[in-house]
C-alpha cells in the first residue's frame, strides 16, 4: 500500500512512500525518543479520497506523512492526533455529517467539506519512555541501570569511571559529572547512587539540571549532610525541593541489589505520579457530538489580518489575496474564499453574505 505526504498548497498526495518507509520513519522517531501518532482509516464512505487501511504518521511538530484523506479532514485529523500525543491516550475519530447518536469513546466532528462523505480513524500515539539518568558506577548503580531498563525507562548514566557501565547496553554513558553534559541528556528523573564516590559533585550536577526529581541513595543522616552541602554550593531552595531521599520506599534493603530495587521503585512511583498529574490536566472527553462546522477546508481560527489578506465573508477566515484560488466577481466586487465550499455557499445565497463581503477589509 502506498502512502504520501500531503502538499498543503494543493491538497494532493505527493512524495509517495510505501508502508516499509513509514515503518522506518517510526523506528527513527523511536530511536530519537520523539513522540508521534499513527493514524489508520478504519471506515471510509464515499465521496472520500481515503480508503480503509490507509495510514499516516504525525510527528509532534504537526508534520503529516502518509495519506488519510484530503484537505476537508486534514486539519481535524492533525489536531486530534496532536491532542493524542499530548495526553498519550488513543482516539477513535468520526468525521461525518450523517445523523448519528453520540457514542462513548468516539470523538465526533462534522465533515467540513461540502461533498460530505464519512471517515472513521483510529489514532494511536507512541510516547518515548522517560529518560532516567543514573549517577555512579557502584554495584547499586549498576543494578539500578539494569532494573530501570526493564521497567521501561530510557537509561543513561554518568560516573567518574565508566568502564563498569559499558556492558549494560545503555543509551549513553558520560564520563564525569559536568552539569552541562548531564543537562544535555535531558533526563526526566535522576538517581544518584554514588554512595561515597563523588557524592557532592554528582548531586550538584543533578540539581543544576532539568530533571523534575532527583532521587538520592543515602541514609537520612547522610542526605541531610548533603542537603547542607548543596546549600553552601548555591543550590536554590526550589531545586532542593526536587530532592528525594531516601530514594524509594523502605523495604529493609541490605544488599546492593535490594537497595537498587527500592530506588527503582521510587523512579516508577514518581513516573506514574507525573503521568497522573498530566492526565488530570487534560480536558475530559464527553463523547458528545461537536456542533456542525462551516464548509471550510481549513479548520484553524481566523488569524489576525496581515498584508494582502481578505476576510472570507462565509466563515471569517483570512485569505491571502495573492494566492487565493477561489474568487467570485459579484456586484463589481471581488470576493475571496479559503475553499471551494465557501465559494459555493456564497453563490447559493449572495445576499446573505454581501454585507460581510462589503465590510471585509484588506490589511494595510
Amino acid at each position: 500500500m502506498n502512502h504520501a505526504t500531503i502538499d498543503p498548497a494543493t491538497d494532493t498526495a505527493t512524495d509517495a512512500i510505501d508502508g516499509e518507509a513509514l515503518l522506518l520513519r517510526e523506528q527513527r522517531l523511536i530511536d530519537a525518543l520523539r513522540p508521534f501518532a499513527v493514524i489508520t482509516v478504519i471506515r471510509a464512505q464515499p465521496p472520500t479520497s481515503a480508503w480503509v487501511g490507509a495510514q499516516a504518521l504525525l510527528e509532534e511538530d504537526g508534520a503529516l506523512h502518509g495519506w488519510v484523506g484530503g484537505g476537508c479532514s486534514r486539519a481535524i485529523v492533525i489536531q486530534a492526533a496532536l491532542e493524542a500525543i499530548r495526553t498519550g491516550a488513543p482516539k477513535l475519530l468520526r468525521i461525518s455529517n450523517a445523523p448519528a447518536a453520540a457514542e462513548a469513546g468516539i470523538e465526533m466532528h462534522a465533515m467540513p467539506c461540502a461533498s460530505n462523505g464519512t471517515l472513521e480513524l483510529f489514532i494511536q500515539p507512541t510516547l518515548p519512555p522517560p529518560v532516567a539518568l543514573v549517577l555512579g558506577a557502584t554495584p547499586t548503580a549498576l543494578e539500578a541501570c539494569v532494573l530501570a531498563q526493564r521497567m521501561g525507562f530510557a537509561v543513561v548514566a554518568a560516573a567518574g569511571m565508566t568502564v563498569p557501565l559499558a556492558a549494560l547496553g545503555l543509551r549513553q554513558v558520560v564520563a564525569g559529572y559536568d552539569p552541562a553534559a548531564l543537562a544535555a541528556l535531558a533526563p526526566r528523573l535522576v538517581l544518584v547512587a554514588t554512595q561515597g564516590d563523588g557524592d557532592e559533585d554528582a548531586l550538584e550536577a543533578a540539581l543544576r539540571g532539568p530533571a523534575a526529581a532527583v532521587l538520592l541513595v543515602a541514609s537520612q543522616r547522610k542526605a541531610q549532610t548533603l542537603r547542607e552541602a548543596m546549600q553552601r554550593r548555591g543550590i536554590a531552595p526550589q531545586r532542593l525541593a526536587a530532592l528525594h531521599a531516601p530514594a524509594g520506599p523502605h523495604i529493609h534493603a541490605r544488599t546492593p541489589q535490594e537497595i537498587a530495587l527500592g530506588a527503582v521503585a521510587g523512579l516508577v512511583a514518581l513516573r506514574r505520579q507525573m503521568e497522573e498529574e498530566q492526565a488530570a490536566q487534560a480536558p475530559a472527553q464527553s463523547g458528545e457530538a461537536l456542533p456542525a462546522m462551516l464548509p471550510c477546508e481549513s479548520m484553524a481560527p481566523a488569524p489576525a489580518a496581515t498584508a494582502a489578506r481578505y476576510v472570507n465573508p462565509v466563515c471569517g477566515m483570512a485569505v491571502d489575496i495573492a494566492s487565493a484560488r477561489h474568487v467570485v466577481e459579484h456586484g463589481g466586487q471581488r470576493v475571496y474564499f479559503c475553499c471551494d465550499g465557501c465559494k459555493v455557499e456564497f453563490e447559493r445565497d449572495p445576499d446573505k453574505y454581501l454585507p460581510a463581503a462589503r465590510g471585509a477589509r484588506k490589511a494595510t
